[in-house]
């Protein structure tokens, strides 16, 4: 191997930064590629998968690497930007062959691939994968259940063949500190299903999480492949906007199933959402804004706003309102933005500081207005309120974009034009 350690595992390879020798960096790596060999000889590794800035995945051949060490890998400088397009004969180390299970060639017994190790070649420029880390299953009287090792990859047998219930817990483990929306980028690129094991690995806030970041297509395709009462939980994890979004994708027959299925508040806030045209702001609103009653204090105010599961766009302001503070709403009174509350002391009242000379938009205002709403008063979030003076939510920007973005961003690196595809 050129500078940096003998021998890597993969696992530690997940995510990290790849740079130029100028210290540019240009992207990060998100899988190693390998191929198969026959003899039982080791897998030759051929490249990686590198995630680049605009979240295009391109082929980054071994041969351009010039240092694996300190947690980043350096390269030649000299990157093609084609799309990565997986062959027939290659495989996707973290993807496709951690967590299989396969055989100890001496023993026969069964053990569970956690993570493998790759290395260079002595004097050569070639990699090859070199040892298995791996667990046991059930064992002799000797043998605790759980035990882990490591081996040579001649020592073990059975990655050549299709695995019909492989799970997705090391995978999962691999890529624990992602953001959703780049774990979500990772299973977009799997199969559908190893991508149906690792939605069934994770917990039901990180999958609604992810949910919210995937393609509609995958949406679907996954939340299908949940047994009904687990997908209503992950529904309700998820925001009502997004949910709502999901669910009228579905036949009327499943959309119905699943809310029925759901906690009657969560299931009332999504079919009020339902009831609205997509591309207004009744369609693109969120029904959990912050609300606070007039008498609430400065304290109060920045103490909700300090939610970790707030996204910054809706912790931006504060909705003023009269009884009752959950939407729909007393009468709004106006908004209070996040400076102005950390400008006043502690103790005042934010009835005292609100902003009401800014109109709220009706929850029919279509898309276009929406936009311009928000670029003239350099909004991030506003208020949604019905005839009657009630708040019914707040739209945010992030939701104006995903509308305003083509259909096939989140699988286009942002809108960029295609590249030619291949390696």
């Amino acid at each position: 191997m050129a500078s940096g350690a003998s021998r890597v595992f993969v696992s530690h390879l997940a995510g990290v930064p790849v740079f130029d020798p100028n210290g540019d960096q240009v992207g990060r790596v998100r899988d190693l590629v390998a191929m198969l060999r026959v003899g039982g000889r080791p897998p030759r590794v051929l490249g990686m998968v590198v995630e680049v800035l605009s979240r295009r995945r391109i082929f980054l051949p071994m041969t351009r690497i010039t240092g694996v060490a300190s947690g980043q890998v350096i390269t030649t400088g000299v990157v093609n930007m084609r799309r990565f397009e997986q062959r027939p004969t290659e495989r996707l180390v973290l993807g496709e062959l951690l967590d299989r299970r396969v055989q100890l060639v001496e023993s026969g017994e069964e053990v569970t691939v956690l993570d493998i190790a790759v290395q260079q070649l002595p004097a050569r420029r070639e990699w090859e994968i070199g040892k298995v880390f791996v667990r046991r299953g059930k064992g002799g009287a000797l043998r605790r259940r759980g035990e882990t090792l490591t081996v040579d990859w001649s020592a073990v047998t059975g990655f050549t063949l299709e695995e019909d219930s492989q799970g997705a817990e090391s995978l999962v483990a691999t890529f624990e500190r992602l953001r959703p929306a780049d774990l979500a980028n990772v299973m977009h690129h799997l199969t559908p299903k190893r991508r149906a094991e690792v939605a069934a690995a994770l917990d039901d806030d990180r999958l609604a999480d992810v949910l919210e970041e995937l393609p509609e297509d995958d949406q679907v395709e996954i939340l299908g492949k949940l047994e009904d009462d687990r997908a209503a939980d992950v529904l309700e994890a998820m925001d009502p906007d997004d949910a709502a979004d999901l669910l009228s994708e579905l036949p009327d027959e499943d959309k119905e199933r699943l809310l029925a299925l759901m906690r009657p508040g969560d299931a009332a806030d999504v079919r009020r959402l339902l009831a609205y045209e997509e591309r207004t702001a009744g369609g693109l609103m969120t029904t959990e804004p912050i609300v606070l009653r007039p008498d609430a204090t400065v304290a109060d105010a920045l103490a909700r706003v300090r939610r970790q599961d707030l996204s910054p766009a809706l912790a931006a302001q504060v909705y003023v309102c009269r009884a009752p503070d959950e939407t729909p709403t007393g009468k709004y009174l106006g908004t209070v933005h996040f400076q102005r509350l950390l400008r006043e002391p502690p103790f005042t009242l934010v009835g005292s500081i609100v902003e009401s000379d800014l109109p709220p938009l009706a929850p029919d205002t279509p898309l276009p207005q929406i936009t311009g709403y928000l670029a003239a008063y350099n909004m991030v979030a506003a208020p949604v309120v019905d005839e009657s003076g009630s708040l019914l939510g707040a739209l945010t920007v992030d939701d104006v974009l995903d509308h305003l973005l083509p259909d096939d961003w989140r699988e286009t690196g942002y809108g960029l034009a295609e590249a030619a595809s291949g390696h």
